[in-house]
């Protein structure tokens, strides 16, 4: 059972992962000690979570930058989530790994062996972060016809349905869809993981949210406000549709932008010099227009007022503060009754190490996980 081998599935009251370090990460900013993406960083970072017992590490899919779309757009900087997710599962031994895909950039009979590959090698801790595929630019790239919203879902289920299909039947199988045609479908190796690795998915509409709720294990979300009522509103309307539509149990995770000082001065200065000071505009100014003409994760009058929350990591709830204070925000999103969340960091390797060294501890003492042990 993946319970056994994949942490997501413990039984920490705030589970934690580290997102985007395949490539420039989420926060968008212009300061020299930005991150930028080697594989040597990528499996330091890494480690640096594995070890510290994260639950989650987590990649992102872009084929284009947003800018520009040429070869000189820092924003398309991104490695390969898949052959990316290998290589970390083989580096790392606690964490699970997610690659990200989307659907009309791989056929599922290939996602389904990479994917079972994946698990293999890192010994049941693979998951699958599953987008429609929503940048226009991307999938011309491609040669993929850019679909109405929801009928980019029912692709996505589709696909979804043909790649468990090859993960969980013994037998051949044909399948005759309205976006795929399989005769005769199978794969081997199977997964570790069983029935198979957990989906983790990202729906803002309300289509999307009902995609989420009857498919994904885990839920992704972008909070729209900081007060606790609107939270636990937000999560529970995913969690009530999970259980009374689809007779599902789902966690409810969101991500974060980490701005971590020893006192809440110095960290709101360091957010100041980041994300307000040293804004990168150009690539913040593509990414919100993107946003309001394809995602449609929120309503265009969200998005703008949203702007300084989508610089530092594409909406991420901020924890800025010290030690302290992060720790208290962190209880206070689990009171709201949110599963995990995904944390960025303009350094990931100094954000990870002052989380793990100062924050874990008193999220131990609060409840919140519980203490852990290297493997």
């Amino acid at each position: 059972m993946r319970g056994s081998t994949n942490p997501i599935f413990n039984a920490n009251r705030m589970k934690i992962g580290i997102f985007a370090i395949n490539g420039r990460g989420g926060i968008m900013t212009t300061v020299p000690e930005a991150y930028e993406p080697t594989w040597d960083l990528s499996v330091k970072a890494s480690q640096m979570a594995d070890a510290a017992g994260y639950e989650a590490i987590v990649s992102y899919a872009r084929w284009k930058g947003w800018v520009t779309g040429g070869n000189e757009d820092s924003t398309g900087l991104t490695m390969d989530p898949f052959t990316w997710a290998a290589g970390i599962a083989q580096a790392t031994r606690y964490s699970a790994v997610f690659a990200t895909s989307h659907a009309p950039t791989i056929h599922p009979i290939l996602a389904a062996k990479q994917t079972s590959t994946i698990d293999i090698i890192s010994g049941g801790r693979f998951g699958l972060n599953v987008v429609g595929g929503w940048n226009k630019p991307e999938l011309e790239m491609f040669g993929a016809p850019f679909k109405e919203h929801d009928r980019r879902y029912d692709h996505l289920s589709e696909w979804l349905t043909v790649i468990r299909k090859l993960w969980q039947s013994r037998e051949e199988f044909d399948f005759h869809g309205d976006f795929f045609d399989v005769v005769r479908g199978s794969s081997m190796p199977k997964p570790v993981q069983t029935p198979h690795p957990p989906i983790m998915n990202a729906g803002g509409s309300d289509r999307g949210r009902r995609f989420a709720c009857e498919n994904a294990d885990m839920c992704f979300l972008i909070i729209q406000s900081e007060s606790p009522e609107s939270i636990r509103r937000q999560v529970q309307e995913y969690k009530t549709v999970a259980r009374e539509e689809f007779g599902r149990e789902i966690q409810v995770w969101t991500n974060s932008m980490v701005m971590q000082r020893d006192t809440q001065a110095q960290a709101e200065a360091y957010y100041r010099r980041c994300i307000v000071e040293n804004e990168d505009k150009a690539s913040v100014d593509a990414w919100m227009q993107a946003q309001q003409e394809h995602a449609k994760l929120m309503s265009p009058e969200a998005l703008k007022a949203f702007r300084q929350r989508m610089a530092g990591s594409g909406g991420g709830f901020p924890l800025i503060g010290s030690a302290q204070r992060i720790a208290e925000r962190l209880e206070m999103l689990a009171d709201c009754g949110l599963d995990g969340i995904l944390l960025t960091w303009v350094d990931p390797l100094d954000g990870i190490e002052r989380f793990s060294r100062e924050v874990l501890p008193l999220m131990e003492r609060a409840g919140l996980r519980a203490p852990f042990t290297a493997q």
